[in-house]
């Protein structure tokens, strides 16, 4: 035996499959059974009078015709629709509601914008007005009208209301989608340019100091022991940055390593000297303090700068210096080889350090440029960062 819950589940089942099935028919087959009722529910309504002649069904697919039209021209159709209603009335053969004038009056108040909707609804009133006074109808039936029309105009301003706030939130969905990829793909470049940096510079230092083991080797064995330990512990530190920059995908791992800073580029200057390159460190000015991606940006330029340097200036000799002023700080990185010809730091070897570089300064507001030295010899890196 059914009860009343089960009895309710039923029909709410049933209302909401139909109302899935409508929602799927194409807009002309809906319009078209609006349409339709409307100009049947004069004729049955002027039969059930008996009052009925063979001009009324006419009159009736007049009225309800445009209707087909009522999404894509829904003021032309109110027009029209009211001309037709009001005549009908007139003659006495609308009935006690103006269907199709009721469906215009949502559709206008759905889809048409301010001025339109505005001119509309002065012209329905006005149609109500003739539609009752002309014919010398009931004042009450002028108040149901009037109740009609009203409930339908508010039933479709809210369903316009109800549309924008969709439309709103599936911008807001859209420029959120958007943020979240730009934002995914900003950190696909930062993982990138650290990927790019640590590798770069500590298997530069590890090429260097492995080709220059043997011959050490042979003349100077304390020496070689010392270049194998540099490799060691160059290899080590790669390592663990490596992990820091991949931990960023697991935070318990991300957070284990500092990120580097200035501190730590007295730390690179040593792996250069190392390899057998005269480095050395200046700075003019007052240290300040920084944010930290201004000091892993600052870092990290002076790493690719010297990795550059390592592996393909031929160099003697590497000066970094940074220049603090009040509001940004200038960094330069300038070494005594082959210059542009033979420097990665120029575009020869076809590489992404300098765009990296280029990248991280410009993501802090700053500015890199690059290029040979004042008199011809070396390369000179050159960065301004903004402090503020």
């Amino acid at each position: 035996m059914s009860t009343p819950a089960a009895g309710e589940r039923w029909y709410s089942e049933g209302a909401r499959r139909l109302q899935n099935r409508l929602r799927a028919l194409p807009p002309v087959a809906v319009d078209t059974g609006i349409a339709a009722v409307c100009a049947v529910y004069i004729v049955i309504q002027k039969g059930v009078e008996g009052d009925l002649t063979w001009w009324i069904p006419l009159l009736a697919v007049v009225n309800a015709v445009p209707l087909l039209w009522r999404r894509r021209f829904p003021f032309m159709v109110t027009l029209l629709t009211g001309i037709s209603t009001t005549w009908l009335a007139i003659l006495g053969a609308l009935g006690h509601f103006p269907a199709a004038q009721l469906v215009a009056t949502y559709t206008f108040a759905t889809l048409s914008p301010p001025f339109k909707r505005l001119v509309a609804a002065l012209g329905t009133i006005a149609g109500i007005l003739m539609s009752i006074l002309i014919p010398d109808e009931d004042a009450l039936n002028l108040g149901l009208v009037g109740i009609a029309f009203a409930t339908t105009y508010a039933l479709g301003t809210n369903a316009r209301a109800r549309r924008d706030r969709i439309e709103m939130l599936e911008e807001r969905t859209r420029r959120l989608a958007e943020q979240q990829d730009a934002a995914a793909t900003r950190e696909r470049e930062r993982i990138a340019r650290e990927m790019h940096d640590i590798l770069a510079h500590s298997m530069g230092l590890v090429v260097v100091q492995a080709e220059a083991g043997p011959v050490a080797v042979r003349r100077d064995p304390d020496k070689a022991s010392e270049m194998f330990d540099a490799i060691s512990e160059t290899a080590r530190d790669s390592l663990t940055q490596l992990r820091r920059a991949l931990g960023v995908l697991r935070a318990e791992d991300g957070a284990r390593v500092p990120v580097p800073d200035l501190d730590a580029i007295p730390g690179l200057l040593a792996h250069v000297r190392d390899s057998g390159i005269a480095a050395t460190l200046a700075e003019r000015g007052d240290r300040r303090t920084v944010a930290p991606e201004t000091a892993a940006a600052v870092y990290r330029i002076v790493q690719e700068s010297l990795t550059n340097t390592l592996k393909h200036a031929a160099a003697s000799r590497v000066d970094v210096t940074l220049d603090w002023h009040d509001d940004a700080l200038d960094l330069e990185v300038r070494d005594d080889g082959n210059g542009p010809a033979g420097s990665a730091n120029g575009t020869g070897s076809g590489g992404h350090g300098l765009s990296g570089m280029r990248e991280r300064a410009a993501a802090l507001g700053g500015e890199l440029s690059n290029g040979p030295d004042d008199d011809g010899a070396g390369f000179r890196i050159a960065a301004r960062l903004p402090l503020q």
